[in-house]
C-alpha cells in the first residue's frame, strides 16, 4: 500500500513538473503583449502630440471649443509642461468649462486646474500679458470662492488689484472687487467699488448689492435711496421682494413698524411663502410685545424654509 501510494505521488509530481514550463511560457507571453500594449499606447499618444499644433489650439479656441483647447492643450503640455502659450489657452478653456459645469464639483476641479495652469503661465510671462492673466486669475479666485466653503476673496481682490494696477480695463473688475470685499467684510471697500461699477453699468442686482452694503455699514438713507430705485423701476420680480424684504428690515431699525409692515405685506403678496416676510412681520409682533402672533410668524416662516437662522433662532429664544 505505502508503495502505491508513493507511486501516486510521484506521478502528480511529474505532472506539476511539466506544466510549470507552460505557465512560465504564458506568464512571459503575457508581459511581453502588456508591453507591446503599453509600448503602443504611448506611440499613439506621441503620434496625436505630434499632428495637433498650437495652431489647432487657436483654431479650436476661435470656435469657442473649449473642450477641444482643453483636450487639445493637454496633450501639447505633456511634450513640454511650460509652454507659456499652452498654459494660457489651458488656463483660460478650464475657466469656461467651469462655468458650464452643473456640478460643483466638476467645476471646482476644472478652476484648480485653471489656477494652476495659469499661476505657472503668469511665472515666466511677457510683462505685457501679466495684466490679463492676473485679471483671469482674480476671476478664478473670486468663482472658487463662490462655490466651495473655503475663503479665496482675498486672492480674487489681490489678483484683481494687480490687474487694475497694471493697467488692465475690464467692465467687471469694478463689480468683482466689490463682491468680494462685500465677502471678507470689509464694507466701505465693498462700497466704493460697487458704486465705480455703478458708473459702468448699472443693474438691479448691483443696486441691491450697493443698497446691502449701506445697510451693514447703518447707513440707512443711503440704503433706503438705492432700494426705492429697485423698488420703482425695476422689472425683475425677485429682486424686488429682496428689496422690499430689506426695506422692511431698515424701517424695523427705524422703528418705522408701520412702514415695514406695509413692506413685508408687499412682499406676500407677490409670494406668500417668503420666509423672509413672516420673519420680519414676527419681528414686529415681538417689538410690540405679542409673543403669539410673532411665534405664529416664525413658524410661517420655517415652514417655507426650515433652515432659516433668523426664525431658527427666534423660537428657540421664545
Amino acid at each position: 500500500m505505502k508503495n502505491k501510494f508513493d507511486i501516486k505521488n510521484n506521478n502528480y509530481a511529474k505532472k506539476h513538473i511539466h506544466f510549470l514550463p507552460v505557465l512560465i511560457k504564458v506568464s512571459v507571453v503575457a508581459v511581453v503583449v502588456t508591453g507591446i500594449v503599453l509600448l503602443g499606447i504611448h506611440f499613439i499618444k506621441k503620434y496625436e502630440a505630434s499632428r495637433i499644433s498650437i495652431k489647432d489650439v487657436k483654431h479650436a479656441w476661435s470656435e469657442y471649443d473649449y473642450k477641444k483647447v482643453y483636450e487639445h492643450s493637454k496633450i501639447l503640455l505633456q511634450d513640454n509642461a511650460y509652454n507659456n502659450t499652452v498654459l494660457t489657452y489651458y488656463g483660460y478653456a478650464c475657466f469656461f468649462l467651469s462655468q458650464a459645469q452643473t456640478d460643483t464639483q466638476q467645476a471646482q476641479a476644472y478652476l484648480d486646474e485653471c489656477i494652476n495652469s495659469l499661476r505657472i503661465a503668469l511665472y515666466n510671462s511677457k510683462k505685457t500679458l501679466q495684466p490679463q492673466l492676473q485679471y483671469m486669475l482674480g476671476r478664478a479666485y473670486f468663482y472658487k470662492n463662490t462655490i466651495t466653503t473655503h475663503y479665496y476673496a482675498d486672492l480674487a481682490v489681490k489678483y484683481l488689484l494687480l490687474a487694475k494696477e497694471n493697467g488692465y480695463k475690464a467692465d467687471d473688475i469694478a463689480e468683482y472687487l466689490g463682491l468680494s470685499y462685500a465677502s471678507l467684510g470689509m464694507t466701505m471697500e465693498s462700497i466704493s467699488a460697487f458704486t465705480e461699477a455703478l458708473l459702468v453699468r448699472e443693474s438691479d442686482a448691483l443696486l441691491l448689492s450697493i443698497a446691502e452694503q449701506y445697510n451693514n455699514a447703518k447707513e440707512f438713507s443711503a440704503a433706503e435711496q438705492y432700494l426705492f430705485r429697485i423698488i420703482n423701476n425695476s422689472e425683475n420680480e425677485e429682486i424686488i421682494i429682496k428689496a422690499e424684504n430689506l426695506l422692511g428690515n431698515i424701517y424695523i431699525e427705524k422703528e418705522d413698524y408701520d412702514g415695514a409692515m406695509r413692506e413685508f405685506e408687499d412682499v406676500l403678496k407677490k409670494n406668500q411663502n417668503s420666509a423672509d416676510a413672516h420673519y420680519g412681520i414676527g419681528v414686529i409682533y415681538e417689538k410690540q410685545g405679542n409673543i403669539v402672533k410673532a411665534r405664529a410668524e416664525w413658524r410661517k416662516a420655517l415652514k417655507s424654509q426650515a433652515n432659516h437662522q433668523g426664525a431658527l433662532q427666534k423660537i428657540t429664544d421664545n
